[in-house]
């Protein structure tokens, strides 16, 4: 008890110093936080927005089909199987056709794909309840991104090309009745989305889908001839990875705000067995062995980051809280980055990040407030009320 009280005095008498190592950890701690909040919400919201959009929970690719490659959509198209048919008509499935396709916008042409959906389907976000009961013949929606690349807008007819299953060509006006604005970038560039009845006969096929996407939390169906069913850990793979990449490269910066918390940390240690030779002396003199002086000085450094965190907490709480709360607008440019996070990004600050932050950089500052105290194992009391420290 009594080496904790003289810790606590020295570490507050010291005053000014104390206090800027205390605001350079804090700004540590807030810091850390911040930045792997902005990973965990940016993993969260763009799966979040990915699985309600395109994933579901789960799809069955048909077993020609490749998103990789354009041209294994020419075969990539089968009849939806008899367990899943079951599923559709309880609306807790839903089959998509994509063929690929040739739009004409303004006497230019452009490679696309057409995807035929269900107007009447509630599994994804995607607008197609705009394509039931419409007046056109072939109606088609388009997202904002596509919309900006080809220079099409709302009532706008454009004229599609496509190949049929028996690969004869064949041509239609396509109605835009809507463009819709989303953050998922896989259901809005380069596509059209239809009605999966029209697109199924002007393709001349009968119940044929390329893929077919389970409701989330609906038990998949096993052994499907001819398709595969892939759940959502192998759909979110890359996304997963590339978060990954992000906090590997996010981590740099905040090993670097650490390191230069840290150093001021070293340094005062170091300055403060220099200039306290004396009272090392005294302490030695009056009884205290070496092993508790070393314990007195490294605990000094603890104290520091325990401060640090307390006033971290100050104003870090109330900056993160705001920030969850509000989210962090983001610049146009950002929509380019093939993430789907939308106009704002909100960060996540779970309980297991804070605590592991603060017990990380605790664990770190007593380490280093230890390591400059190992010249005082071979330090002799008359040396050091000599100031001598060697």
């Amino acid at each position: 008890m009594l080496i904790i009280k003289l810790a606590v005095r020295n570490i507050l008498g010291a005053g000014l110093r104390t206090w800027l190592n205390v605001v350079a950890l804090s700004f540590s701690f807030v810091a850390i936080i911040l930045m792997q909040g902005f990973y965990e919400g940016l993993n969260d919201q763009v799966e979040r927005a990915t699985v309600d959009a395109l994933y579901g929970g789960g799809q069955y690719w048909q077993k020609a089909y490749d998103p990789y490659d354009p041209l294994s959509l020419e075969d990539a198209h089968a009849q939806v199987p008899t367990q899943l048919q079951g599923l559709v008509g309880k609306n807790t499935a839903t089959p998509i056709l994509i063929r690929t396709a040739t739009i004409y916008p303004q006497g230019r042409f452009r490679s696309i794909l057409l995807k035929g959906i269900d107007p009447d389907q509630s599994i994804l976000t995607i607008p197609s309840s705009l394509l039931r009961n419409a007046e056109e013949s072939i109606p088609g929606v388009i997202g904002s991104r596509m919309a900006k690349s080809v220079g099409l807008k709302k009532g706008d007819i454009v004229t599609v090309q496509w190949r049929d299953a028996h690969g004869t060509f064949d041509a239609r006006d396509v109605k835009i009745v809507e463009v819709f604005r989303t953050s998922v970038q896989e259901i809005d560039k380069e596509q059209i989305w239809i009605p999966l009845s029209q697109l199924l006969q002007l393709s001349r096929m009968t119940n044929e889908a390329t893929i077919i996407v389970l409701k989330q939390r609906v038990t998949p169906i096993d052994e499907m001839p001819g398709w595969t069913f892939k759940n959502l850990g192998f759909l979110l793979q890359d996304l997963h990875s590339l978060v990954k990449m992000k906090r590997i490269q996010g981590s740099i910066m905040y090993l670097l705000l650490l390191f230069l918390a840290m150093l001021a940390i070293f340094d005062t240690q170091v300055l403060s067995i220099w200039r306290r030779k004396k009272e090392m002396g005294t302490l030695m003199a009056l009884g205290m062995t070496r092993t508790r002086v070393i314990e007195l000085f490294t605990l000094e450094g603890a104290f520091h980051s325990i401060l640090g965190a307390l006033v971290a907490a100050v104003y870090g709480i109330p900056l993160l809280a705001y920030l969850a709360n509000k989210g962090v607008d983001l610049p146009t440019a950002t929509d380019s980055y093939g993430f789907a996070i939308g106009e704002k990004l909100f960060p996540i600050y779970t309980p297991a990040l804070v605590i592991g932050t603060t017990i990380l950089v605790c664990i770190v500052t007593t380490i280093v407030s230890f390591l400059p105290t190992r010249k005082i194992a071979d330090l002799k009391p008359t040396d050091a009320l000599r100031g001598k420290l060697s």
